[in-house]
């Protein structure tokens, strides 16, 4: 019996990896429990382990005179006919019980308990076996599905690989050899105890130190790392040496290192960025699908930031339905908006345009001379807007923004040409007919239309200016000033290719609306009723004309 009991420990040990000690300490629980149950001996029941003589069950019995309780007494007579004539009352007494009076359900309550204990030790071993090892890459079996579930065989345990860490696209027959990489692991009584996936970031990390040994003994170090499983992923890296290339390094000999790979993960797409220590740079670099002209911080406390490509560009700056610069988001840190640079010339062109025409200064964050970063610092030395930048030397600039001559030379001619523009613009705007007397003529033109259509007046020859039919055929542009010649002398104007607008554009000019968009013209302060007016006037010259 005893024999027998020996073996079936030692194998259960060596089948689940667990502690010799443990298992008997399991029996012993597992039969005192039931021995209670049985012989209603509370905390008085004992339970040794020998290898010789196997498991003994024993009752502690205290000696009395008159025995009230016989599962806890012993008389004077029967102990010192058990122990011999020097007991005494009040000693304690341990009896022997047998085996055999257990019962059937005290034997399955004890094979409950010990099962039950059993499991417990696999459990704690396995969790102190495998907790140091989350984000460790292992190999492994695809053993069965259960309700999408993948159960992985890792030889001497199983582990779950769910379906919400299963990459999209992956098909696994059973029996198929698989890597995953280990996610967690409990320690709990329920469910499975260890997770493992193939969704993680850290799978990427696992596979490029196997493939590349650059990795593997610190040359290249990986910073960051994104994927969106089955489709496409980023991972940026860094190299301790300055003869080592790191992107290279990763690709490997015509790409051999970044194939093996990809084809491990079924085709899915990898960036390979270079680091930097930089924000600007590094988003630059993280969106390596499109060419990037300029990377603005727009807001340094929330890590926002501004990406200005080209028209052409916009779209792979984008990637398909956001990806590109979702991935780039996350393995940079900061939120990134991807801009064209025409958006942003129009949106500079309105700003400019409003500040001009208000009379206010010239932010420099609302130019695209200087970065976000450079602003901060001209500001703090004193050089707030556009003006004082164009009044600034090149030593000064070079001083405030630790640059080099040749960019503060740049900076500096950018600056004095806004200014220059600027200024132009206001001085075109102070030479334009004012916006009072073109309405005045407008209205007057107006109602004398208005009499001629009401059969009151004859109608006036002169309210066309000689030549402007033939004009209006040769496609020759008229303007406001020979048109209003023309009606003060009965002499035909010629009219001449300088004149840069026909009557409507100048309307529509003095009404803030310039069609020209290089010319930024101020907005006069025009009723909707007074715009109304000019309209219809500029129609029914139309309508006479032709």
């Amino acid at each position: 019996m005893s024999t027998s009991i020996a073996q079936n420990i030692e194998a259960l040990c060596q089948e689940q990896g667990i502690d010799r000690d443990l298992v008997i300490e399991a029996i012993k629980e597992a039969v005192r429990a039931a021995a209670k149950k049985q012989f209603k001996g509370g905390e008085d029941i004992q339970v040794d382990w020998s290898s010789d003589t196997g498991l003994e069950i024993s009752a502690s019995k205290v000696v009395v005179d008159e025995v009230a309780d016989p599962f806890t007494e012993l008389s004077i007579d029967e102990a010192r006919e058990l122990g011999g004539q020097e007991v005494e009352i009040g000693d304690a007494l341990l009896l022997p019980l047998p085996m055999e009076e257990l019962g059937r359900i005290a034997a399955q309550t004890a094979k409950q308990i010990l099962f039950q204990k059993v499991r417990d030790a696999v459990r704690n071993n396995v969790y102190e076996q495998y907790i140091d090892r989350v984000g460790e890459l292992v190999n492994g079996f695809v053993k069965r599905f259960e309700r999408g579930n993948m159960i992985v065989d890792l030889g001497n345990l199983e582990a779950i690989l769910p379906r919400s860490q299963q990459s999209r696209g992956e098909q696994w027959n059973q029996g198929e050899r698989i890597r995953v990489v280990i996610t967690n692991v409990s320690k709990e009584s329920k469910g499975p105890q260890i997770e493992v996936s193939r969704t993680s970031p850290e799978l990427l990390e696992r596979l490029f130190e196997m493939e590349v040994p650059e990795i593997y003994d610190g040359t290249v170090v990986i910073k960051s790392c994104v994927r969106e499983p089955g489709e496409r992923a980023k991972i940026a890296v860094v190299s301790n040496e300055r003869d080592v290339d790191p992107v290279g390094a990763c690709v490997g000999m015509k790409g051999s290192r970044v194939q093996a790979i990809i084809r491990e993960l079924r085709g899915e797409k990898i960036d390979i960025i270079e680091w930097s220590e930089e924000p600007s740079v590094f988003a630059a670099n993280s969106l390596s699908l499109a060419k990037v002209n300029q990377v603005r911080i727009t807001d340094i406390e929330n890590r926002q930031m501004e990406v200005i490509v080209n028209e052409d560009q916009l779209s792979l700056a984008i990637g398909k339905r956001g990806q590109n610069v979702r991935l780039a988001t996350k393995l940079v840190g900061w939120n990134i908006d991807i801009r064209s640079e025409e958006e942003i010339k129009r949106e500079v062109h309105e700003q400019m345009s409003a500040m001009i025409a208000s009379g206010e200064p010239v932010p420099l964050s609302a130019t695209q001379v200087v970065t976000a970063l450079q602003a901060e610092a001209l500001v703090e030395h004193g050089v707030a807007d556009i003006d004082a930048l164009a009044h600034t030397t090149v030593d000064d600039l070079v001083e405030f923004l630790d640059v080099s001559l040749d960019e503060a030379e740049t900076i500096l001619k950018e600056a004095r040409s806004v200014v220059e523009l600027r200024d132009q613009s206001l001085q075109a705007s102070e030479d334009e007919v004012p916006a009072t007397e073109i309405v005045e003529e407008q209205h007057a033109v107006s109602a004398e239309f208005d009499e001629e259509a009401a059969g009151e007046v004859e109608p006036n020859d002169k309210m066309t200016a000689p030549g402007y039919d033939e004009a209006v055929e040769q496609g020759t542009p008229f303007s406001a000033e020979a048109n209003h010649r023309a009606h003060e002398s009965a002499e035909p104007v010629a009219l001449t290719e300088a004149d840069p607008f026909s009557v409507d554009e100048l309307v529509l000019q003095q009404a803030g609306r310039d069609l020209r968009p290089d010319v930024v013209t101020p907005a006069p302060d025009i009723t909707s009723t007074a715009v109304a007016d000019l309209e219809a006037a500029s129609e029914a010259e139309t309508a006479t004309a032709s």
